[in-house]
C-alpha cells in the first residue's frame, strides 16, 4: 500500500495516476471537507486526516511501505505566515514520526527548488548548494527548507528517505489552477494577456510525477534530487499557446518598473479581497532570478530526462479545452 498526501493537489492527483497505471494499491489523505474532484474516479482509498493531527496519521499509515508526502501550503504573499510554517514544517515533522512508528520502508518528500539556497545569475544551481532556511525571499522557501532538513534529520535517525525538488511546475490535471497554469489558461481562451518580462524554470507535471517514482526506487538514502525542465520565457508560452491554439489574442508588455512598483499595493489588495495571489514582489522576483538549474544528479542517478517544453504546453491548452467542454456538459 502506498500513502500520498497532498493527493489532490497539481502533482499528487498526477501521481496517483502514474501509481495506478503501475498496478499499485494507493491510499489518499485527504483534509475533511476538501474537495476532491482532481482524484474523483479513480480506485483510490481516500482517508481523512490532517497532517496537524499526528491521531488522525496512525490509520492512514496503517499497512503502508511508501510515503510520498506532498502536503504543503504554497504562498506567493510577502512577510511571515504561522499557518504555511505549521502545515510545511510542522505538519512535515508529524508525517515523518508517524512513518517511524508505521515502519514504513521509504519515504518520498517533495520540497522545492526555492528551498535551495540561491545561487547568483551566471552560476548553476544543483543539490550541492544546500537549504536555506534562512533564505530572504519568502515564507514558502524558508519553510520547505526547514521541512526538508526535518527529512535529512530523520533519515540520521534511522528513516529511509529521500527528498525531490521541482521546479515550477506546469502541465494537464490542473484542476485548481495554478500560476502558470492560468496563463496558459487565459492564452488558449483568448483573452487579452498582461505580462512581465522574465523566465524561469518550467518542468511538466507528469515528468515530476516520474521522477518522484524513480526517486523512491533508485534513490540514494537521505540525498536530494532536483526535477528541473527548462527555461521559459512568459512571451515563450504566449507564443507557443498562439501557435498551437492557432487563436489570435492581444499580448500586452508591462514594463517592469511599472509592475514593481504596482507589486507593492497587490498584497494589500489579495488580503482585502480573498482574491488567490497571482502577482506580487515575490512573483517578479521569481521571474527575475537565476533559471540555470541542473537536474545532472537526477538524470544520472534516477534516469530522469524531462519532455520537450513544446509538448506540455501542448497539452495543457489540450487539457483545459477538453475539461472545460466537460464541465460545460454536466
Amino acid at each position: 500500500m502506498i500513502l500520498v498526501t497532498g493527493a489532490t493537489g497539481h502533482i499528487g492527483n498526477v501521481l496517483i495516476r502514474k501509481l495506478l497505471d503501475q498496478g499499485e494499491k494507493v491510499r489518499a489523505l485527504v483534509w475533511r471537507g476538501e474537495d476532491t474532484t482532481p482524484i474523483k474516479n479513480l480506485d483510490v482509498e481516500q482517508v481523512v486526516g490532517d497532517v496537524l493531527d499526528p491521531v488522525s496519521l496512525e490509520p492512514a499509515m496503517r499497512g503502508v511501505e511508501t510515503v510520498y508526502h506532498l502536503a504543503g501550503i504554497i504562498s506567493i504573499m510577502p512577510g511571515r505566515n504561522p499557518f504555511v510554517w505549521r502545515v510545511n514544517v510542522e505538519g512535515t515533522r508529524n508525517v515523518l514520526e508517524a512513518a517511524r512508528r508505521a515502519r514504513v520502508r521509504r519515504l518520498v518528500y517533495t520540497s522545492s527548488i526555492h528551498a535551495i539556497a540561491r545561487a547568483p545569475h551566471g552560476v548553476a544551481m544543483d543539490e550541492s548548494l544546500g537549504f536555506d532556511q534562512d533564505n530572504p525571499y519568502g515564507e514558502y522557501d524558508r519553510s520547505k527548507a526547514a521541512a526538508s532538513l526535518e527529512v535529512q534529520n530523520a533519515v540520521k535517525a534511522g528513516l529511509d528517505a529521500v527528498i525531490v525538488c521541482p521546479t515550477g511546475v506546469i502541465g494537464p490535471y490542473d484542476f485548481r489552477g495554478s500560476e502558470l497554469g492560468e496563463v496558459i489558461r487565459g492564452a488558449s481562451e483568448a483573452r487579452t494577456m498582461f505580462y512581465v518580462e522574465g523566465a524561469y524554470d518550467f518542468v511538466d507535471v507528469r515528468d515530476v510525477a516520474d521522477g518522484m517514482i524513480a526517486a523512491h526506487a533508485h534513490g540514494r538514502r537521505g540525498e536530494s534530487y532536483i526535477l528541473s525542465g527548462q527555461k521559459l520565457s512568459v512571451r515563450y508560452m504566449l507564443e507557443t499557446v498562439r501557435e498551437v491554439t492557432g487563436k489570435a489574442f492581444a499580448s500586452i508588455k508591462i514594463p517592469f518598473s511599472l509592475a514593481e512598483f504596482a507589486a507593492r499595493f497587490t498584497p494589500w489588495y489579495y488580503q482585502r479581497t480573498k482574491a488567490k495571489p497571482r502577482f506580487t514582489p515575490y512573483s517578479l522576483e521569481v521571474l527575475q532570478s537565476n533559471s540555470n538549474i541542473s537536474h545532472a544528479k537526477a538524470a544520472r542517478e534516477l534516469g530522469y530526462h524531462p519532455r520537450p517544453a513544446i509538448e506540455t504546453i501542448t497539452d495543457t491548452v489540450r487539457w483545459f479545452f477538453e475539461n472545460r467542454k466537460a464541465k460545460s456538459a454536466i
